[in-house]
């Protein structure tokens, strides 16, 4: 059906080509049955208007770009919203030309990092997207519905089993967005979804809910700094101490565009990047290195701590809430007891910055 030619690059051979163009007839005849109007744009994209949209600098690695003859810059096209807003702000004229709704079924580059799982996660894929043009959010609404039923008609007409899951919106942006998940055991992505309703999200979108408590009082007269030789990670500072890993908090550093962050994280929670990222409204987040660890904090990686940490700092919400806690003390082989969150540490800001469990509370 395929063969390889790249990473991430495949031959589409006869019957794997039967195959997928089934697949588009059934596309078609949903998305013309939902009043979408067919069109072809181009692979290639000038940069200008990725520039215009502020895009070309933040989209990431990911956006394959180059030069022609003449050195003026394009990339070959990982979605095409660019493109498709200047062909309609040229030709729309006036309200009575809309609602619009304009699709393609057309081949993307994204430059993935890590390609795998043959055609789940390549880079040149077949992609069929679809934009719509709306006089008011009403409308726009009233057309993304008409998108959701016949999506759920065309996963229906493929004969997989599905689940719709809210989902973050990423760098296309939006109020809301939902991804339609393929249920299957060589799948890479965690849904989380209830059990006693129709919730269900993406692990990285799904809220955490707290119960309505406030943040517990100090406990302690002040930070204590405690010898911690060898304590790392967070199982080895429990063993250590002889204390509960919740009762731990990590301080990750990362970089950003606008900058290094710390952010706060219980210890027996998983950071959620996609969360991070909304909350400090930036593009990269990445983990600072051992060595610009050691620069920011003055210790190394495993003994950095917020008390006295001249960085912006950004607490998930359960570690606001914590009377007491153990952090790392910025200097090596030492933590630090008794770090109350209000009283010692300098916080940026508050929000949801971890992923959910299977004993969180559901969100709805």
């Amino acid at each position: 059906m395929i063969r390889k030619l790249a990473s991430g690059i495949y031959n589409y051979l006869p019957l794997g080509l039967r195959v997928l163009r089934k697949v588009e007839h059934i596309v078609r005849e949903e998305m013309n049955r939902a009043g979408a109007l067919e069109v072809l744009l181009p692979a290639v994209q000038p940069s200008e208007l990725w520039q215009e949209s502020g895009r070309w600098d933040v989209y990431g690695k990911e956006l394959l770009r180059f030069m022609d003859r003449h050195e003026r810059d394009y990339c070959f096209g990982p979605t095409h919203e660019e493109i498709i807003t200047d062909l309609v702000r040229k030709e729309v004229r006036s309200y009575r030309q809309m609602p619009l709704n304009l699709y393609q079924i057309q081949v993307k580059f994204r430059d993935e990092i890590r390609p795998r799982f043959g055609l789940i996660r390549g880079r040149e894929f077949i992609m069929k997207d679809a934009y719509s043009f709306d006089v008011d959010e009403a409308g726009a609404e009233a057309c993304y519905q008409r998108m959701y039923d016949a999506y759920n008609r065309i996963f229906q007409r493929c004969g997989l089993s599905f689940k719709v899951v809210e989902a973050d919106s990423g760098p296309i942006g939006g109020s809301f967005s939902h991804e339609f998940m393929v249920l299957a055991d060589t799948g890479e992505d965690l849904l989380a979804s209830c059990t006693a309703c129709d919730y269900a999200a993406n692990l990285e979108k799904a809220e955490v809910i707290l119960e309505a408590a406030a943040a517990g009082e100090p406990v302690g007269t002040a930070p204590e700094p405690v010898a911690t030789p060898r304590a790392r990670t967070v199982e080895e500072v429990a063993g250590f101490l002889g204390v509960r890993p919740q009762d731990i908090v990590k301080t990750l550093i990362y970089e950003t565009e606008s900058g290094p962050v710390a952010v706060l994280i219980r210890g027996d929670h998983d950071v959620n990047e996609v969360k991070v990222k909304n909350l400090l409204g930036v593009m990269e987040l990445t983990l600072a290195g051992l060595i610009r660890v050691q620069e920011l904090t003055g210790a190394a990686v495993g003994f950095a701590g917020p008390v006295g940490l001249p960085l912006p700092i950004y607490a998930d919400q359960a570690v606001a809430r914590m009377a007491a806690m153990i952090t790392g003390a910025n200097r090596d082989h030492y933590h630090l007891k008794n770090v109350h969150p209000r009283r010692d540490v300098k916080i940026t800001a508050v929000g949801d910055l971890r992923s959910i469990t299977a004993q969180d509370r559901c969100p709805r």
